[in-house]
């Protein structure tokens, strides 16, 4: 009987919480996001963020979810006012 190989599994509280602003849309719903440290990412809208249809825009400041193995790429979680 083969046994699969245990995976480590990323939780919530292992995400890097960054904030920044969008500088640019590009298109179904990645953005690029100049953040505060100085640190471009591109960014996806959550799925909480399209299921009730919070639109971002550029020059909107946002809460990016980002995993500490790539750096480049994460989610938004959160626009701010």
């Amino acid at each position: 009987m083969k046994r699969h190989a245990e995976r480590s599994v990323l939780s919530r509280q292992d995400l890097i919480q960054l904030e920044g602003v969008v500088t640019r849309v590009l298109g179904g719903g990645t953005m690029e996001i100049q953040c505060d440290n100085d640190v471009t990412v591109r960014g996806v809208l959550s799925g909480r963020m399209k299921k009730h249809r919070i639109k971002v825009i550029k020059g909107d400041r946002v809460q990016v979810s980002v995993s500490p193995y790539d750096t480049s790429h994460g989610i938004i979680t959160l626009r701010m006012k």
